[in-house]
């Protein structure tokens, strides 16, 4: 070899900053994560499932309002405020469920991007009154369905615990 030199480790770019695996104390970082991505790719496959499922179930016609994605969206927000409530508030989830539920199976499971080229569709299709209505009503139907979701979820935590007191109370 004519001069060539291997890189200093210091010149070598991290992967990820925060994590050197050249430190063993830091090489349980991937250890103690280490099924973190394959359930959320896991979960991601099972959430993309249900998505197919329902566009199958609720075709959009042409130039129709798209039912499946819409319901899909909403569904999926109203689900994740569900899902907050359980996993910060009531506590005592495994560290796995937030990565499965949430990243995977709810992340494949919405489709925003679908949303907005849908709206783009509606626009070209030369619909602006479909297309804004879905726009705006989805956004608002989103927002709308994860408040309800952390309401009902924390109203069902709360029935939870009093049910608990009393069992406790009465014996």
């Amino acid at each position: 070899m004519s001069g060539a030199r291997s890189p200093d480790r210091s010149e070598v770019e991290a992967v990820d900053p925060d994590v050197d695996l050249h430190v063993p104390a830091q090489r349980r970082e991937w250890t103690a994560h280490r099924w973190v991505l394959p359930v959320i790719a896991l979960g991601g496959m099972a959430g993309a499932c249900a998505r197919y499922a329902l566009e199958l179930w609720l075709p959009a016609g042409d130039g129709g309002m798209p039912w499946a994605t819409f319901l899909t969206n909403i569904s999926g927000c109203f689900l994740i405020g569900v899902l907050m409530v359980h996993v910060v508030e009531a506590g005592g989830a495994h560290p796995l469920v937030r990565p499965f539920l949430g990243v995977g199976l709810l992340g494949g499971y919405t489709t925003f991007s679908t949303y907005a080229v849908q709206t783009t569709t509606l626009l070209v299709d030369r619909q602006a009154y479909l297309a804004f209505t879905y726009l705006f009503g989805t956004l608002l139907a989103a927002m709308v369905a994860v408040v309800l979701g952390v309401y009902v979820a924390r109203g069902v935590l709360l029935l939870r615990r009093r049910l608990s007191r009393h069992r406790r109370g009465s014996r």
